[in-house]
């Protein structure tokens, strides 16, 4: 029961650190899932600089977390947190939708 309690509150610490948690499924090294990983860490460090984590997941090293999260189509970024889940495919080069389907809107950190 300790063990339990420990891990719920080291959960509820990472948290408060990083509001957002973000995983970004690729497929290799492709110059598609470049370009996703570059435009999310892009936008993210714009409208959430500090307060997000990003996890790429290539799909070729790991099916078993693709198929998990039921992705069937790459680039696919997921927005774990803060709840309800979200996603979004493509290799979000355009900004505009993603800004507006995660609500960063009010979030900018200015230009």
């Amino acid at each position: 029961m300790e063990k339990a309690l420990q891990h719920f509150e080291a959960l509820v610490a990472d948290l408060t650190q990083h509001n957002y948690l973000f995983r970004l499924y690729v497929s290799g090294s492709s110059s598609r899932s470049a370009t996703a990983i570059a435009n999310v860490r892009r936008i993210c460090d714009k409208y959430l600089p500090g307060l997000y984590d990003l996890e790429v997941i290539d799909i070729y090293q790991q099916p078993l977390a693709t198929k998990t999260a039921r992705v069937i189509a790459v680039p696919t970024l997921i927005k774990e947190l803060p709840f309800p889940p979200q996603r979004i495919v493509g290799d979000m080069s355009n900004a505009e939708p993603i800004v507006i389907g995660l609500n960063l809107e009010h979030r900018d950190g200015g230009d």
